[in-house]
């Protein structure tokens, strides 16, 4: 992965040290707007593409392209809080905003009401905490988007979902080892 500098950028720190979301906010905003950087990541037509990124405080960063249609599937980070913004083009993300139990079940029907969206284009990000669940999605049909997101603490893992209707499903728990 290319050594990648990062903007200077402010310590405000959590509970435990670490970077708070909003700290991981301000740094997404602020490295969606470095335009050599966001250049520097190559786009492929059919995949996402990704360069790691020296985050905050020990945070876990990357700079994400997404090709037209593409997205993530409902999934969670594994209890880090994070931030994410885009820096071109426009990505919408679908969350819940229900707490999930993080262990020990396989299928859940969420209540109704849950259920968010919003779009984040050029420079729009937001913060989230230790138990968000959600997918990103690029819906264009034709322009690819660039964001960036950050983790603290790095990823310990994520868990991937499936959803008909309101019922989510586990499918998966990903180790870093299998995205990086």
């Amino acid at each position: 992965m290319p050594d990648v500098r990062t903007p200077a950028q402010p310590r405000p720190t959590g509970h435990d040290g670490g970077p708070s979301a909003s700290a991981l906010l301000d740094f997404v905003r602020r490295t969606a707007a470095d335009a050599e950087l966001i250049a520097s990541l190559p786009l492929d037509p059919e995949g996402r593409t990704w360069i790691r990124l020296n985050g905050p405080g020990g945070s876990e960063a990357w700079l994400i392209g997404w090709p037209p249609g593409t997205g993530t599937g409902w999934h969670d980070h594994g209890g880090s809080h994070g931030a994410f913004a885009t820096a071109a083009g426009e990505l919408t993300e679908q969350s819940l905003t229900a707490q999930l139990p993080t262990e020990g079940w396989k299928t859940l029907e969420l209540a109704d009401g849950v259920d968010r969206e919003r779009k984040l284009s050029d420079g729009g990000g937001r913060a989230f905490g230790p138990h968000h669940v959600h997918q990103v999605l690029n819906l264009s049909g034709e322009s690819h988007a660039v964001s960036v997101h950050a983790y603290y603490p790095p990823l310990p893992l994520m868990r991937r979902y499936s959803r008909t209707g309101p019922v989510l499903r586990l499918e998966a728990v990903e180790q870093p080892e299998e995205w990086t």
